[in-house]
């Protein structure tokens, strides 16, 4: 599961421009206050109550991580690019599709969660607590409450609308959290950076903001033949 659900932290900090008189003027971001960035992001997600899009999902090692830390993700999935789509719906409904390089589907209608792989005919079943629903590609489906509770906030520049959460717990299985939204007001990109010193950078793309999803979307009932894993 923590493949595909410990994504996400974006960096685009700072501005700086050359004047045509080859002077540099450096024009310096000014920082939200931790209160004032929480307002602004729970702001923005408060008008999200349903999303849907195509996802581009990478994962990194960090420069200077040594191999025998790299145990987030084999050797052969890192670097490469994972290809699907996502649904949310709030509270708590959330739907996760990888369809390259390799086929996954995560679901939770808010109570259990599953993560099924089709090519090994597996499918894990996992109660949504605390912990799995903290967990940084759940929390778009999630109570803003909840969410402000267990992480801090800080808004880099508050001209643009991106935030770096940090987890309140000392042992949470990521550092920080990178969340940008577009003009439409819906994410369209986040980057993780975890605790095993590797980067995952989602981007969005043909975002629709509050449409419609059938609540099918959100059930999953494993096929025949399927093995289930109760954790």
């Amino acid at each position: 599961m923590n493949k595909l659900l410990k994504t996400i932290s974006v960096s685009v900090l700072g501005a700086a421009m050359l004047s045509p008189v080859l002077s540099t003027v450096v024009f310096a971001a000014t920082a939200a206050s931790e209160q004032q960035a929480t307002r602004n992001l729970v702001q923005q997600l408060s008008n999200i109550k349903s999303f849907s899009a195509n996802f581009e999902q990478t994962t990194k090692a960090t420069a200077g991580t040594k191999p025998a830390q790299r145990t987030g993700l084999s050797a052969q999935h890192m670097n490469q690019t994972f290809v699907g789509e996502m649904k949310v719906e709030r509270p708590g409904k959330f739907y996760w599709e990888t369809k390259t390089p390799a086929k996954q589907t995560i679901v939770t209608s808010g109570k259990t969660v599953w993560i099924y792989d089709p090519d090994l005919q597996q499918a894990v079943r996992q109660t949504l607590d605390d912990q799995v629903a903290n967990t940084p590609a759940l929390l778009l489906s999630g109570n803003t409450a909840q969410i402000m509770q267990a992480y801090r906030v800080a808004q880099p520049d508050q001209s643009k609308t991106y935030y770096r959460l940090y987890p309140r717990v000392k042992d949470s299985a990521f550092q920080s959290l990178t969340i940008s939204f577009g003009t439409n007001k819906a994410p369209n990109m986040m980057v993780l950076l975890d605790s095993l010193g590797q980067t995952t950078s989602i981007r969005f793309n043909n975002v629709k903001v509050n449409p419609s999803i059938p609540a099918s979307v959100f059930n999953f009932t494993p096929p025949k033949g399927t093995d289930i894993i109760n954790q």
